[in-house]
């Protein structure tokens, strides 16, 4: 029989301070065995380096943004430089002196990696390690916790090619571990304890990694395989824009300026040149110049939204 599943909110941690050593913290008040996953917030984390800010948020938040997801009133979702997809970056001013501003670790994997290290150094014991941070999800109101680095635990388990209960093949089932272990440690932690490690006991041994292994940079999707890379209506402006930028998060979709053409659906009195690898142009008589611009717009969608940079241009011919 398996061992019971547990998680710890460790007690006793205290205000966390720039410089501290977080596995020296944790190691005096818990007993570790080995296969252990320590969780640690994210906010401690960026604590212990001397990330606490009281600079301007919306500098803060243009620094740690690779690119804008969505925005709409006072939310901004952006893509940061770590590949994360979240809300103002994941910038945090709560738990934290009025005024502050905490944002992300900057490579929560190798924090992740190094208390991992030091853990080991302190008390003999082969742990797993996530740094955990609250996320809101697309299509689903309310917000958990994930896993924004992790060492020693399996990130991802992929069943493909395995069968289910009933001998059914399963093709794309692959539980996010080292999220499910994050958000299940927030249960233990609360909001407002005051706890910010978790100590996880009975994760099934396979589960667990010698080495630190990929960590937590595994889980996040390539934005090639992003079918949503952008919020709807930023999709649309991004799609409409008369400069016709090829904008990152569309999907990727191999697609010759000859079938753009076609799919765009050429009207009767208007025609397309192309006068370069990258570049058309709509022809029309006056008659039909209305025609020649809402098909010059339709490729100027049709190529962003299949990632090419086309320049696009009309002329009316007497």
């Amino acid at each position: 029989m398996a061992d019971p599943l547990s998680f710890t909110a460790v007690d006793g941690i205290g205000e966390v301070a720039a410089g501290d050593d977080l596995a020296a913290l944790v190691a005096p008040l818990v007993d570790l065995v080995d296969g252990d996953v320590v969780v640690v917030t994210s906010k401690i984390v960026s604590k212990s380096l001397g990330l606490a800010t009281t600079r301007d948020k919306d500098e803060l938040l243009a620094e740690q943004t690779d690119r804008v997801v969505a925005r709409r009133d006072a939310t901004t979702i952006v893509r940061t430089h770590h590949g994360l997809t979240m809300a103002a970056a994941g910038i945090d001013n709560s738990n934290t002196a009025p005024g502050t501003l905490l944002p992300l670790p900057p490579d929560p994997d190798g924090e992740a990696r190094s208390i991992r290290a030091r853990l080991r150094e302190l008390t003999g014991r082969t742990v797993g390690v996530v740094v955990s941070d609250t996320a809101g999800r697309a299509w689903r109101v309310g917000q958990t916790d994930i896993a924004i680095g992790c060492a020693g635990l399996l990130p991802v388990e992929y069943f493909a090619g395995r069968d289910d209960t009933h001998g059914q093949p399963l093709v794309v089932t692959a539980p996010a571990v080292a999220d499910e272990v994050a958000g299940a440690a927030e249960l233990a932690s609360g909001k407002l304890g005051g706890r910010p490690v978790v100590v996880v006991r009975g994760l099934a041994p396979h589960l667990l990694t010698v080495e630190d292994g990929p960590g937590a940079a595994a889980i996040l999707r390539d934005e090639d395989g992003d079918l949503f890379g952008l919020g709807s209506r930023d999709a649309v402006v991004a799609a409409l824009a008369d400069a016709g930028d090829v904008v990152r998060g569309f999907p990727a979709t191999a697609a010759t300026v000859d079938d753009l053409v076609e799919i765009a659906d050429v009207p009767e009195g208007v025609a397309v040149v192309v006068d370069g690898v990258e570049t058309l142009t709509v022809v029309a008589t006056p008659r039909h110049a209305v025609e020649a611009g809402m098909l010059a717009q339709r490729l100027v969608t049709l190529a962003t939204a299949h990632g090419r940079g086309l320049q696009i241009g009309v002329r009316i011919s007497a």
